[in-house]
């Protein structure tokens, strides 16, 4: 038996990365049918066990599903170190609605975030700064980077190094540009943004896995334009939003959820700019999301 991670599933069949193989080595499997019976289905990042059944033609049978670290719905995939969500700073301009979005997904299933602001060589370093300083306490690292000029490249390449890494964000903002820099070998489709509609073309069809070195690998995924809220009560919002932490001992009650009552010192530090008001303002969204959730 042989052990390997699946690195891309198509139509029922999943290509395995054995362990300790070159990069381009792939196994073409397909899963037993127990996996069907117990209604389990295989996902990009598991680590399993395979039977080899060709060894010429690469073909073979997935036998176990080894014990995943996480999984995540979407993108459907498993065993993340951590998620890279990449944003243009240009255009698409980005939407930071959506942004928060993908913060509190990950925060809910313990994920380690890296904001990516991508496309930095066209815009002012006051702007960069401004949105730098609405994200700066928010949990996760933030970089810029700039497939243009380089910036940023070699940091976030660190920030890879030695992990499996979810690659994220809405088409058209540079994130198969970005990975086709740090893994030539990729060769990525890099969509054309519409002039009209200022919009990405859909490039990235199906979640997939690159080995960029030893022990390290990103996933990269289809762009996304909607995320659905994670199941949460719709008190237990606030616990993950770090820049509340500090502020909301201020608070005169307890409960307090920072949404009408009075005395609230996150309200205070948003009046005062230490806590940014467009931060709040997707937060009483997401409140009231999760709120008319439970009432229908």
């Amino acid at each position: 038996m042989m052990r390997g991670k699946i690195i891309r599933g198509i139509g029922g069949f999943y290509y395995i990365h054995p362990e300790d193989a070159a990069f381009d080595i792939l196994i073409e499997c397909k899963a037993k049918g127990i996996f069907r019976n117990q209604n389990i289905k295989p996902l990009v990042g598991d680590n399993v066990e395979f039977e080899m059944l060709d060894e010429e033609k690469r073909l073979g049978n997935i036998e176990k599903i080894l014990p995943r670290k996480n999984a995540l719905i979407r993108p459907a995939s498993a065993n993340v170190d951590q998620a890279v969500v990449v944003f243009a700073l240009s255009y698409p301009k980005p939407n930071l609605n959506l942004l928060d979005r993908f913060l509190l997904m990950m925060r809910t299933q313990d994920i380690p975030v890296v904001i990516c602001f991508n496309k930095c060589d066209d815009q002012q370093e006051d702007e960069i700064q401004n949105i730098l300083t609405q994200y700066r306490h928010c949990g996760a690292d933030v970089i810029v980077t700039s497939t243009v000029n380089g910036t940023g490249l070699e940091k976030l390449r660190s920030l890879l190094t030695g992990k499996t890494t979810v690659m994220a964000g809405p088409s058209g903002v540079g994130k198969s540009s970005v990975m086709n820099i740090l893994f030539p070998e990729a060769q990525m489709e890099t969509g054309e943004i519409s002039r009209k509609i200022k919009r990405g073309r859909h490039t990235t069809r199906h979640t997939e896995v690159f080995c960029i070195g030893k022990d390290t690998y990103i996933m990269d995924t289809p762009g996304f334009t909607s995320l659905r809220l994670p199941a949460l009560e719709k008190e237990d919002l606030r616990q993950y939003y770090p820049e509340f932490e500090k502020v909301s001992v201020q608070c005169r009650f307890l409960g307090c959820v920072h949404i009408n009552e009075p005395d609230c010192g996150v309200k205070k530090a948003v009046e005062e700019g230490s806590i940014p008001l467009e931060r709040y303002e997707n937060y009483k969204q997401f409140y009231e999301e999760l709120r008319q959730q439970k009432k229908y």
